[in-house]
């Protein structure tokens, strides 16, 4: 499966923050839309990736005066990417290799979504309910021996 295929499944609504933006601000976005990550764009480019673990560990290293920090400062720069013709198994690798569970898509400077480990998981279900069935409906009709 590849991750154009992925991104299908899951639709591909973006959110975004501007680097230049309150973590605060970003928090409300993040909980009103109820998503883990915001894509980070400055000047009409992505320059980083907020996740809440970017969140928590600002909050760790900022303490009270978290909610004023700009994101730019909070967020995880150049994340690691994915490409819309990558295969899932190298998506996973790639997740598990950078420990980033959020992989923004890109095709070439053009942001195509954002693809979760949720996602992935997800979409190996639906890959092998696919299977199982076909499976299931070959050996229903797996022809009868003749008893002669």
């Amino acid at each position: 499966m590849l991750v154009s295929e992925i991104l299908a499944i899951k639709g591909k609504v973006l959110f975004t923050v501007a680097s230049n933006k309150t973590l605060a601000e970003a928090v409300s976005i993040m909980t009103e839309q109820d998503v883990g990550s915001l894509v980070v764009f400055d000047r009409g480019r992505m320059v980083g990736l907020l996740t809440f673990r970017e969140v928590l560990l600002a909050t760790q290293r900022a303490g009270a005066a978290w909610e004023a920090l700009p994101v730019e400062e909070a967020m995880l720069k150049d994340p690691v990417v994915a490409a819309l013709n990558m295969e899932m198994d190298e998506l996973r690798r790639q997740m598990v290799e950078h420990h980033q569970r959020y992989l923004p898509v890109m095709d070439d400077s053009v942001l195509m979504g954002v693809v979760s480990f949720h996602d992935v998981a997800k979409a190996v279900l639906e890959e092998q309910s696919f299977e199982n069935r076909m499976l299931k409906n070959y050996i229903r009709n797996w022809p009868a021996e003749d008893q002669a």
